[in-house]
This record gives structure tokens, C-alpha cells and sequence, in this order.
């Protein structure tokens, strides 16, 4: 990776407009271990200017032709992988086993996902005489986050290109490095100059430029919730069309019928895994009030069993999280739960012993969680688990949907028609029923102030996708 000072625009690897530089820190040793440039206004319109020439022939290419461009590119994905598994481990803190076994595959799924998609998608129907057809949107502004760098660009890359879109890439300023060895990937599989480019830079400057842009016909945007207004705010104006995958607040429902030592201890561990930055993390674990005491001992073991440490070492579970900003928020967040009354299970403030540097945070468990408590309403976004109880069914349904946020849920019972009855009452963009993982041929988005478009497979497809009627067509 030799670009750390370059960005990727028309094809080429070129110098940014300004001087200015962000220094990237590994949240393990608290180091720099990067320094990239900043971009501004300026490098942002020469990467849409370039966009938007490519768009013209790039958007007439056939489904072949993008076929062979995404085969291009998973191939020489796959030969990179030990790089980019380095690369996330170093800028976000990711143990390196987990990056390399969760964080690239992820990546990897969506592009050949992509490819799926696009071998038997129909863009054309006939309705009465008219064709219903649908085309690229035409560039498009892509603003990921750091918290599953690979994930995010590829479930917005693969397929704005398969669509036939032109796009500028603003990956996170604080999670870059990987986002550099992709747009490498990119350019030797040949991506024809001008469809992809690649600004770095800060939300104020880049995001700021990209969201509010003329000719910008789309903005994606995944991160905060305050992040996302910001920027539906800024490309309000041009009446762009705005995607947004957003935070979360994920209820995890345990009916009084489930196997509750199998269902806490995957739950708790899905709320710790990632250092608990996972947007659909379930949070807040919602238990029958006669139960809770159970479910204390279970997830003080899972959280006490969980090992903090160097991502480089075998035995590490979970890394630091990404900054001191993230780390000090966790820190205020997990203050805030004692002051306000929830008994601290295990955990708590401050790093685990032993570690002295970096931004470590120890695995967290409160019970007696209220529904208004900052920990059971903020998206906390660290490895802090909270234990709501609940009187019965109803009362556990009322809780969950008692939030802002409406991403992801799960449920849990020994009966799956019970399951499948609760799953239908949840406010929420996707539901996990008794354990079961994603899909990614399966919407990915969210109700209320988790956003308002959907990722992954065809339905993630669609939103590169404008819709034409051609009236008479068949006449």
C-alpha cells in the first residue's frame, strides 16, 4: 500500500488540492501509524467531474462486460486477503484472526453476492404497452464508517458497479488503510477510469462536498444517526436520492420457553464480538423478570470468559475499540448506568487490568435495567451488555419497540409459531428468530431513526436503480 497521500480519481493515483493530513492511530498502542491527506471541496469535484464523464459510457455497458469487471476484481480480492485482514487489525483493532475469518469474507460476500444478483436480475417488464425499465442512477457518493470498513464499501461498490453507476468513495478518516488496498484492488482489475474514485477526508469537508453536490445523483450514506441527518441535510437542496443505514438499539427477547443457557450465551457473545461496534448488536437483553438471576450468572460468565488483549495474540477475543473518542464515550455511557441505578454485574469503568495503553474496555453486564436509562436507550457502541426484565410477553414487545431505533431484533422461544407471532409485532428492519444468522441475499436496514433505504442482495441492488416507463412501447 503506497497511496497514504494520494487519492484515487480518474484512474490514477493523484495528489490532493490541499497539504492537509489525518494521522491514522492504532487503538492498540495508542500509535500513528499512518498519516493520510486530507481532501476538500476541490478534490471532491474533481472526483465527481470524473465520475460523471465515465457515467456516459460506463452506464451503457453490458451485463457481461460488469460480470467480467466484479470476477476481475473478486479474484484479485481473494489474493489480497492477508493484507486487508492487517490492514483493519491495525486501524480499527480488530483481532487479526477475526479479521481475517469475519471482516474480509464480509467484504467478499457482498461482491459475489453482486455477481449473483446481476446474472439473472430483469431490468426490463412489460405492463400493458408500457416497459418498465430500469437504469443506473448515475454517480453516487458512498460515506462508510470504521466499524466494518471492508463490509460497508463492499455492500455499496459491488453493487453500484454491477448497476452501472459512477461513484466516489469517502471511507472513514479514522479507518482508511483497507479502504486504500481496496481502491488498489480496483485499479488492477481495471476499472475503467473515472467509475470509481476515492477521497479521503473528514464529514465536514468531503462528506460535507460530496452530499450537497450537483452532480451527485445518490448519496449512501452508513454511521451515526447524527451523522445522517447531517448529511440528508446537506443534500436536501439538490433533492438527491439519500440511502441511510443508521445506528441501533437491538432488543434480544428471551420468551420464558427458551433454552436459556444456549440463547444468553450467544446472545452476550454477540453483543461483545467486534468490541461491541456492531450497529446491529443485541443490546439489550430482554428476560422475564422470575428468570434474571439466571441470566446474571450466565452472562458474567461469557463476559468474564471474554479476553481482552493485542489483536495479535491467539488467545485475544476482543481488541480495543476504534478511538479515545469512542472509548471515552463508553466510559461516560457505563458511568451513567451506575449513577442511574442499574446494578453493574461485572465490568465497569476503566481497562481491564493489565492494560495500561491503548483503548481497551472492559466486557460490561448491568441488570435491572429501566427502559429509561441512558444505557438502554443510547447506542452505547463498546462491549456493555444491559439486562432489561420484563412481567410478560406484552410487556417484553412494549420495551423492545420503546426506542428511536429500529435496525435489528431477535427472538427467542421453544415454540417457533410463538417466535414467528413476536417477530411480526417488532418494529424493526430485520429480525433474528432463535439464534439464525443473516443473509445477505436478505434486506439489511432499518425502521424509524436507523435509516431509510436497505443493503445487500437484490434489494440493495435496487436502490442504484432508477425506474423509466416507456409508454406505447408494445404498441
Amino acid at each position: 500500500m503506497r497511496y497514504h497521500h494520494h487519492f484515487y480519481i480518474d484512474g490514477q493515483w493523484v495528489a490532493p488540492e490541499g497539504r492537509d493530513g489525518i494521522e491514522v492511530t492504532n487503538p492498540a498502542t495508542e500509535e500513528t501509524v499512518a498519516t493520510i491527506a486530507a481532501g476538500g471541496p476541490a478534490d471532491v469535484d474533481r472526483a465527481v467531474a470524473a465520475a460523471r464523464r465515465a457515467f456516459a459510457t460506463y452506464a451503457q455497458t453490458s451485463r457481461e462486460e460488469r460480470l467480467d469487471l466484479l470476477g476481475k476484481i473478486v479474484a484479485i480480492y481473494r489474493k489480497r486477503t492477508d493484507e486487508l485482514a492487517e490492514a483493519i487489525s491495525t486501524e480499527m483493532g480488530a483481532p487479526l484472526a477475526f479479521a481475517r475469518e469475519r471482516h474480509v469474507p464480509a467484504g467478499l460476500g457482498h461482491l459475489t453476492r453482486a455477481i449473483e444478483v446481476l446474472k439473472t436480475y430483469e431490468f426490463d417488464q412489460t405492463l400493458n404497452a408500457t416497459l418498465i425499465t430500469r437504469e443506473p442512477i448515475g454517480v453516487v457518493g458512498l460515506i462508510t464508517p470504521w466499524n466494518w470498513p471492508l463490509n460497508q464499501i463492499a455492500c455499496k461498490v459491488g453493487p453500484a458497479l454491477a448497476a452501472g453507476c459512477t461513484m466516489v468513495l469517502k471511507p472513514s478518516e479514522v479507518a482508511p488503510l483497507s479502504a486504500l488496498i481496496f481502491a488498489e484492488i480496483l485499479d488492477e482489475a481495471g476499472v475503467p477510469a473515472g467509475v470509481f474514485n476515492l477521497v479521503n477526508g473528514g464529514g465536514p469537508n468531503v462528506g460535507q462536498a460530496l452530499s450537497s453536490h450537483p452532480d451527485v445523483d445518490m448519496v449512501s450514506f452508513t454511521g451515526s444517526t447524527r451523522a445522517g441527518i447531517l448529511v440528508a441535510k446537506a443534500a436536501a437542496d439538490t433533492v438527491k436520492r439519500v440511502h441511510q443505514e443508521l445506528g441501533g438499539k437491538s432488543p434480544n427477547i428471551l420468551l420464558d420457553d427458551a433454552d436459556f443457557d444456549t440463547a444468553v450465551t450467544h446472545g452476550a457473545r454477540a453483543c461483545f464480538a467486534n468490541s461491541g461496534q456492531s450497529c446491529n448488536a443485541p443490546t439489550r437483553l430482554l428476560v422475564p423478570a422470575d428468570r434474571q438471576e439466571e441470566v446474571i450468572a450466565i452472562t458474567r460468565r461469557i463476559a468474564e470468559e471474554t479476553v481482552v488483549g493485542d489483536p495479535r495474540a491467539a488467545s485475544t477475543t476482543i481488541g480495543p475499540v476504534v478511538s479515545q473518542i469512542q472509548f471515552d464515550r463508553i466510559q461516560a455511557l457505563i458511568e451513567a448506568g451506575i449513577r442511574e441505578g442499574a446494578t453493574l454485574v461485572t465490568g465497569g469503568p476503566g481497562r481491564p487490568a493489565g492494560l495500561n495503553r491503548g483503548y481497551y474496555v472492559q466486557p460490561t453486564v448491568f441488570a435491572d435495567v429501566r427502559n429509561d436509562m441512558r444505557i438502554a436507550q443510547e447506542e452505547i457502541f463498546g462491549p456493555v451488555l444491559s439486562i432489561l426484565p420484563y412481567k410478560d410477553e406484552e410487556d417484553a414487545i412494549q420495551m423492545a419497540n420503546d426506542t428511536v431505533y429500529g435496525l435489528s431484533s431477535y427472538v427467542t422461544s421453544g415454540d417457533i409459531e410463538r417466535s414467528r407471532r413476536v417477530a411480526r409485532r417488532l418494529r424493526a428492519g430485520m429480525v433474528h428468530l432463535n439464534g439464525s444468522r443473516g443473509d445477505t441475499a436478505a434486506p439489511f436496514g432499518g425502521y424509524k431513526q436507523s435509516g431509510n433505504g436497505r443493503e445487500w442482495g437484490r434489494f440493495g441492488f435496487e436502490e442504484f436503480l432508477e425506474i423509466k416507463s416507456v409508454f406505447g412501447y408494445a404498441a
